[in-house]
């Protein structure tokens, strides 16, 4: 116990005779070690890795990514779709709940059941089957859509825009964002701005089912982490300079709904 890092031993109340004996310059570094392992914590409990758990789930995963399967474009779309309902059973846990008194044929249950009905929102094209899992499991929610644009320039840099936003209203309410995949992170930065513009949700939910490390790491800084829960089914390391992450499983609307060949 007395091991502990000054960091911990401060949280807890532990030690202070040792704090009290530093000096100004140490007491200072003291906090600031503190304030950042808050954070990192902060930072962890904004974040939960699907696969990093044996389960069903990594099947899915697998077969999502194995270019073999990935030629059978409905049972893409149905594994997607399945992702989508592990981890809005998950994110269902983490809704607030109230004991309900139910009438059976025979007597009376006392059921706890969930306050939120969570408004489901997805980016297209890629979503949609995400989507579907997330409505097939909260077939309550409300939904809404989100439609981006990105704009190449002539040396080789891109621009993302939003183009369209379909949602209902969001104040106070649970929101779910969805899309297949984080790549570089702007596209889901740019959404939740664009959706928190039109009212303050109590808590968001971002699911996507394979991100990039980068990509993860540009939302930590952007997104507030006590706002913000972020679900991924796993995390890849590395990003091309096209924004396509490597081992990843390429270009998840097209497998899901056929090659782009028009886009305006």
């Amino acid at each position: 116990m007395f091991n502990l890092p000054i960091p911990i031993r401060f949280a807890f109340g532990i030690g202070v005779s040792r704090i009290k004996s530093l000096k100004n310059h140490e007491f200072e570094a003291v906090i600031n070690e503190f304030i950042n392992l808050r954070s990192e914590l902060h930072l962890k409990a904004m974040i939960t890795i699907i696969n990093q758990t044996n389960s069903i789930f990594n099947q899915y995963l697998a077969e999502i990514r194995d270019q073999q399967v990935q030629q059978d474009s409905m049972r893409f779309r149905k594994n997607l779709e399945r992702m989508g309902e592990i981890i809005a059973y998950e994110i269902s846990k983490k809704l607030s709940y109230e004991t309900k008194q139910i009438q059976t044929p025979l007597g009376i249950a006392d059921e706890s059941v969930p306050l939120d009905v969570p408004v489901i929102t997805s980016v297209l094209r890629a979503g949609l089957p995400v989507h579907q899992g997330i409505m097939n499991i909260f077939d309550n929610s409300p939904n809404g859509f989100i439609t981006t644009n990105r704009n190449h320039d002539k040396d080789g840099t891109f621009s993302i825009n939003i183009e369209y936003i379909s949602c209902p209203d969001i104040k106070n309410k649970v929101l779910i964002i969805a899309d297949a995949m984080i790549a570089s992170g702007l596209t889901m930065a740019l959404t939740y701005r664009a959706l928190i513009d039109k009212g303050s949700p109590k808590h968001t939910h971002i699911i996507s089912l394979i991100a990039s490390k980068e990509g993860l790491n540009y939302l930590r800084k952007k997104l507030p982490s006590q706002k913000v829960s972020i679900w991924l089914g796993a995390i890849d390391d590395e990003l091309t300079a096209k924004s396509y992450i490597v081992p990843g499983l390429g270009d998840a609307g097209d497998l899901a709904f056929g090659a782009k060949t028009i886009i305006t």
